[in-house]
């Protein structure tokens, strides 16, 4: 989801919600009304207990669950994530968002271990690959929130993974922008691959 961040820093699109398709925009909209479920995490507010961190893993196993596909609507944006089962020690995704019925980017992703641990890559269309280091694991009530960092990268920095339940997906994008730190929030929902339907099971 990095690939318009490059294009516009002119405004910033803070909706409430493995990445990344309006990155670079500068002011806040109104946020996301998702559909019925359990209320999004809203950007700026903390949560209501600490989350308790764990050591990042040396695998992908804990990873296991994005397996299949996901979708988020804003206004007339649709985007969406497809991921692989995990194979061969690689997970690999692309990501999709059409706007007003128009492809406005697209990103091919992957999870892969490395010697210093576990990475999320991002290769969105038109631009280099990005990768970000698994630095966190914590566990939020009953969300598990995946944190990948790549404190050398403009924006974003930080690409959080919040699984959280009844089929529901935080994925956070985070970083300064002209000094300010930003966050933005997608929020996904499972779906079935072939239908489209909402999966909460």
């Amino acid at each position: 989801m990095m690939a318009s961040l490059e294009r516009s820093r002119s405004a910033l699109f803070v909706v409430a919600a493995v990445a990344w398709p309006f990155l670079a925009l500068a002011q806040p909209a109104p946020a996301l009304q998702p559909p019925p479920g359990p209320p999004p995490v809203k950007a700026d507010s903390a949560p209501a207990t600490a989350a308790k961190a764990t050591p990042p893993p040396a695998s992908l196993d804990s990873l296991g669950w994005l397996a299949g596909c996901w979708r988020g609507n804003v206004n007339q944006r649709e985007f969406r994530e497809q991921w692989m089962p995990l194979r061969g020690d690689l997970m690999v995704g692309v990501g999709h968002t059409v706007n007003a019925g128009k492809t406005q980017d697209y990103e091919y992703l992957r999870l892969e271990p490395r010697a210093d641990g576990v990475y999320y890559v991002a290769l969105p269309s038109g631009q280099k690959e990005t990768a970000f280091r698994l630095a966190s694991v914590e566990t939020d009530g009953g969300d598990t929130i995946f944190t990948f960092a790549n404190p050398a990268h403009d924006f974003p920095q930080r690409i959080v993974y919040r699984r959280g339940t009844l089929g529901w997906l935080y994925v956070h994008i985070e970083g300064p922008i002209k000094g300010e730190e930003r966050r933005i929030i997608y929020p996904f929902r499972r779906i079935d691959c072939e239908s489209g339907e909402l999966v909460t099971s």
